[in-house]
């Protein structure tokens, strides 16, 4: 006899928690958090200090699954070119998904606005990440300015989720080739 275990209040409303604010933004109300995660408002008070609090967690939450779904393996063999546009061929898969809304860690940073808030502190982080990606696999690959190369592709795959997110553009067949040709000015190899 098998028995389902019910997820923990906490990892209730953290998943709600992602899940709403990355269909609806982060002005999500705690009645909408609680009702969807099944908690009453006393106990997501006794779990997370604030709906902030909560936000930041769920992001903290998510940051492993969103770096495994983009980033290739540690030593997996291929060139820094070639990693470099395994993120971009990652995004592009991601991006077709019929409930892709872009990058959750770059909204939360556009609808937040204030960089000190705790959820935006994650976003910024996860991103710096990426970027410092971006930045080794550059001086790898030999780029003449790893660092410009690294805010350039940051750029592009910010700007290519965000209009994949809204339904303005489809990436597949854009943003490779793209990044490909900021690779070659590069000398990436």
């Amino acid at each position: 006899m098998t028995t389902d275990v019910k997820p923990s209040s906490r990892d209730r409303l953290l998943e709600a928690a992602a899940t709403l604010t990355y269909q609806g933004g982060v002005s999500i109300g705690i009645e909408a958090l609680c009702k969807a995660a099944g908690v009453s408002k006393r106990s997501m008070y006794q779990l997370f200090e604030s709906k902030d609090d909560l936000l930041a967690a769920s992001l903290q939450e998510r940051a492993a699954a969103f770096v495994a779904g983009l980033l290739p393996a540690a030593d997996d063999g291929r060139s820094p070119r070639e990693r470099i546009l395994h993120v971009f061929e990652q995004l592009e898969s991601q991006a077709s998904a019929p409930d892709y809304h872009g990058c959750r860690y770059l909204a939360v940073q556009i609808e937040l606005k204030d960089q000190s808030h705790p959820a935006s502190r994650v976003a910024h982080r996860i991103k710096a990440d990426l970027m410092g990606f971006f930045r080794a696999e550059a001086e790898q690959g030999g780029a003449s300015d790893p660092e410009l190369l690294a805010r350039q592709l940051i750029l592009v795959f910010d700007g290519a989720s965000a209009r994949a997110g809204i339904g303005a553009d489809k990436l597949t067949g854009l943003v490779t080739p793209t990044v490909a040709t900021l690779l070659d000015v590069a000398d990436v190899r």
